[in-house]
């Protein structure tokens, strides 16, 4: 029988603003719209210098990936949420993603894999 294919695997960072009501909304107290307007804000800024990735998910994420800088290291398909796994899928390695609604809050992705 032929060998199954080798299950991809994709790397991504990211900075996730989450808000009251997300899932990850334990000791967060801004609104919805708040948290689209920073990720806007933030995702401004990465355009005009994606260098300062690592920077800005240190001091904004709400995700404890902020400690490493956003890296989410590598995950196949599925490992995701759809939205999320959907954006990385989309881009090339190294370029940014919109923003990215999931239950989490808003996310600005990195694809590094």
């Amino acid at each position: 029988p032929a060998e199954k294919p080798a299950a991809v695997q994709y790397g991504a960072r990211h900075i996730l603003i989450a808000y009251q009501g997300s899932t990850r909304d334990a000791a967060v107290t801004r609104t919805k719209e708040e948290a689209q307007k920073k990720a806007g804000e933030l995702l401004a800024e990465l355009q005009k210098d994606a260098g300062k990735f690592a920077e800005l998910a240190k001091q904004w994420s709400d995700c404890p990936s902020k400690n490493d800088g956003g890296d989410l290291g590598t995950f196949g398909e599925g490992q995701m949420v759809p939205p999320f796994e959907s954006a990385v899928k989309e881009l090339k390695v190294g370029a940014l993603s919109g923003v990215v609604e999931t239950q989490y809050g808003f996310h600005i992705v990195e694809r590094t894999k």
